[in-house]
């Protein structure tokens, strides 16, 4: 299985927003320590805003924050919310399903057993779980990566 890169970018927004919860972050600040789009980002926030997961400010000292107590929010329900989709195959969907051995095929069986345990394994961690108790704040990751960079 894998995860849109939208996914991707809302869970990289929210893990950095929970090194550090007491700061306002900017979306551009989020998108040069990634290396991402800002325009994705835009569009990531937005949603997580609407979602209750952060709290945005607009203006001159404005930006984002979590609104969210991170030991309290599991990274499945975050996946579940973002992931258009968990159709792993074709014939998971009722709509695109054009599979001629669908009707004989036990695979899906087993596949639908490994998704629903993939989501079982991300509810048992949350979004704090996602953060390293003694990982620097994210300003040093700054500074390593120039470093490696050079």
């Amino acid at each position: 299985m894998q995860l849109t890169l939208y996914t991707d970018y809302t869970l990289r927004v929210l893990v950095y927003l929970s090194l550090q919860p007491e700061q306002t972050i900017t979306i551009s600040e989020i998108a040069d320590f990634y290396a991402i789009s800002r325009n994705h980002l835009v569009k990531v926030v937005h949603n997580l805003a609407t979602l209750g997961y952060i709290h945005t400010t607009r203006g001159k000292g404005g930006g984002l924050r979590l609104a969210v107590d991170p030991a309290q929010v599991t990274i499945g329900e975050i996946v579940r919310k973002v992931e258009p989709n968990f159709d792993i195959v074709e014939c998971f969907s009722a709509q695109n399903n054009k599979c001629v051995i669908a009707p004989l095929c036990a695979l899906k069986s087993a596949l639908w057993q490994a998704n629903r345990e993939f989501l079982a394994t991300l509810d048992r961690h949350t979004l704090a779980d996602a953060i390293k108790r003694d990982a620097p704040q994210p300003l040093s990751f700054h500074k390593l990566h120039a470093k490696a960079t050079k």
